[in-house]
């Protein structure tokens, strides 16, 4: 068991995955996104500040949901994140399409390299070297 304290409020909770918050906590942030949510397709085009204030939410709050791929900006919007890879302007996430693409084939790559090598793996404990294995009686 896993029990570590909540960062927002302090109470001892039993710790999973993700953020450090205990599922209290974590049920009052997912209102607050729908709020914020709720507020963005009702006001198009506002920016991050204002609906900060309107919706009583931290923008660094807003700009964590918007690295999750949670919110996106609008193309005309004068705020952006920036791709964490290469610097260019993104509407979300962390990474450019590009980046993205690239990274892919790079995981791509090395799962490909990576298949021959096993056989090879496989191959060498065949021939008796390697760990060996017994029954016992």
């Amino acid at each position: 068991m896993n029990v570590r304290n909540c960062r927002n409020c302090g109470n001892i909770f039993n710790y999973v995955a993700g953020q450090m918050i205990c599922p209290a906590c974590r049920e009052k942030l997912e209102q607050k996104f729908q709020e914020v949510k709720t507020y963005i397709q009702e006001h198009k085009g506002v920016g991050i500040n204002e609906v900060a204030e309107a919706c009583e939410v931290d923008a660094a709050q807003i700009r964590q949901w918007l690295r999750e791929d949670r919110l996106e900006l609008t193309a005309d919007s004068a705020a952006y994140l920036v791709c964490e890879s290469c610097g260019t302007p993104i509407r979300s996430g962390r990474f450019c399409e590009k980046c993205i693409g690239n990274m892919t084939r790079g995981f791509q790559d090395v799962l490909k390299g990576n298949k021959p090598a096993q056989s090879q793996t496989r191959a060498s404990r065949d021939d008796g070297e390697g760990p060996k294995m017994r029954f016992l009686k």
